[in-house]
């Protein structure tokens, strides 16, 4: 039998506010799909496309997160991590070997292989990036229902202008990273008084 091989990948590692997600991916030979590559370099409708061609033909899928309260204790890096494991874990097949976009590897009793530029390189990892990329955005989009006047929907959590405008308007979220420079500068001056978690505590 042919060996099974996973392939890993992170998304939202950078943004100032959600959580990280990964994804884990086991691609059917017999089922190839055209047009992986690298989540950054398609299209948000062709990653949205390819992501549930990917759910219907991969030999398994699955995908996880750990939260931004998780990266505020661990940091961003072992979250990552974190997140990628609980990725593989879920899979319904286990695989003989993991390959992971980058430098590093999460912690798997199962050969595990670190592959920088590897979500250009091995279609499983490609297909792993976009489907880790197309659930976080979902989840900001969700999330900007629940806190619009961040923009959410735009920036997906990212420090652009808007965002760090925004913030210093309106304070932190309950969903944002504070352990992240520029939230944690805004905390340690007490800018505005956080109205997000004074509603969070009002409907508690």
């Amino acid at each position: 039998m042919k060996k099974l091989l996973c392939g890993v990948d992170e998304a939202g590692r950078g943004p100032l506010a959600g959580a990280v997600f990964a994804a884990a991916v086991i691609l059917d030979p017999a089922r190839p799909i055209l047009g992986l590559a690298d989540s950054k370099k398609l299209s948000e409708k062709k990653r949205e496309a390819l992501a549930l061609e990917i759910k219907e033909y991969a030999l398994a899928w699955a995908i996880a997160s750990a939260s931004a309260e998780e990266i505020d204790h661990i940091n961003i890096l072992q979250a990552s991590l974190l997140a990628m494991r609980r990725a593989v874990e879920g899979l319904a097949i286990v695989p003989h070997a993991v390959a992971v976009d980058g430098l590093h590897c999460p912690s798997l009793n199962m050969p595990t292989t670190a592959v920088v530029r590897g979500d250009s390189l091995i279609a499983e990892i490609s297909a792993a990036s976009i489907l880790a990329k197309t659930a976080r955005d979902a989840e900001m989009l969700e999330l900007h229902r629940i806190y619009p006047d961040f923009g959410f929907d735009r920036h997906k959590g990212y420090p652009t202008a808007d965002h760090l405008a925004a913030i210093l308007q309106h304070g932190i979220s309950p969903i944002h990273r504070r352990s992240f420079g520029p939230v944690r500068r805004v905390l340690e001056q007490n800018v505005r008084g956080y109205k997000y978690q004074q509603q969070q505590m009002d409907t508690q």
